[in-house]
């Protein structure tokens, strides 16, 4: 199934689960077994070119497109999901999907994002996974410059095609240097429902808490989690809180206080111990960094 956007200026502002308009859903839904194409280009089928995406809460449901995209937040966090894994896209930070990977994006309230879309051609070394990348400030300067040519516009020229193909060589580069935002996901019924159960009680849980809840002894999901997550329980517990974390920082309002309770830390000092060793940063400098992005 292939779903036309020429209409639209992004692509998560055209389709839900399913692929066609509608209201916004709080929570992902399950990923279904016939996944649609999102075609974001128009019948001339320019290189490349970018789209704006600024809203509320948004989820755009499971898609491909044809197209490699490189989006990044500006404000606001997105989540991306794939079948092997969940990402998180804080501000300042940029998500790679390259052309025909399954996926779905959750765009959280007051969020405003930037994406250019190229052309296979531009980048053929892309891999097929999900990343999130450090975004250099001379890529994001190209970004936003790109904002000139929509993805949508009927035909490409000889100054954009340029533009377009330096920028690829920049964002080709940017791949090898990637940032540990993402959870992984697992297609174990026991092992996925203990990752839901932790990511939804972040503040409290522990791994007996998470056994009673899946039905299983704790030597059995230690076990099974690690077989399957290719890390231990409390890691993935630590990354789960570290990313919820960062996520919550990015709001204006969010303390640093409130975000460590929130995630399950006593203390503020233990917080910042944790987050500082894991983001390379305190969570003040973080919060004052992605909450002063602006375009």
């Amino acid at each position: 199934m292939t779903v036309s956007a020429h209409s639209a200026r992004h692509l998560a502002g055209t389709a839900n689960n399913g692929l066609s308009a509608g209201p916004a859903k709080s929570r992902p839904e399950p990923r279904p077994a016939t996944i649609g194409q999102v075609e974001l280009r128009r019948g001339g089928r320019v290189l490349a070119g970018s789209y704006l995406y600024e809203g509320e809460l948004l989820v755009t449901g499971w898609h491909f497109h044809d197209v490699h995209q490189i989006e990044y937040a500006i404000g606001g966090v997105v989540e991306v999901e794939t079948a092997s894994a969940h990402y998180l896209l804080p501000p300042q930070q940029a998500a790679w999907i390259p052309a025909g990977l399954e996926h779905q994006a959750t765009m959280n309230p007051a969020v405003k994002t930037l994406a250019v879309m190229f052309d296979p051609a531009l980048i053929p070394s892309a891999g097929n996974r999900a990343r999130i990348l450090a975004v250099s400030p001379l890529i994001r300067e190209m970004m936003l410059y790109a904002l000139r040519w929509p993805i949508y516009r009927d035909a490409g020229d000889d100054t954009s095609d340029g533009f377009f193909r330096t920028l690829a060589n920049l964002v080709a580069e940017a791949l090898d240097h990637e940032a540990p935002l993402s959870l992984p996901s697992s297609h174990d019924p026991v092992v996925a429902a203990a990752m839901a159960y932790t990511k939804e009680h972040l503040q409290s849980v522990t791994l007996a808490d998470v056994c009673r809840a899946v039905a299983v002894s704790e030597r059995t999901l230690r076990r099974q989690f690690h077989s399957e997550a290719q890390m231990p329980w409390r890691t993935y517990l630590l990354h789960a809180r570290m990313l919820r974390a960062m996520a919550l920082l990015a709001a204006p309002a969010q303390s640093v206080q409130q975000t460590a309770t929130a995630v399950g830390f006593d203390s503020v000092g233990s917080f910042t111990r944790a987050f500082s060793q894991f983001c390379g940063e305190t969570p003040s400098s973080y919060r004052r960094r992605v909450t002063s992005t602006g375009m």
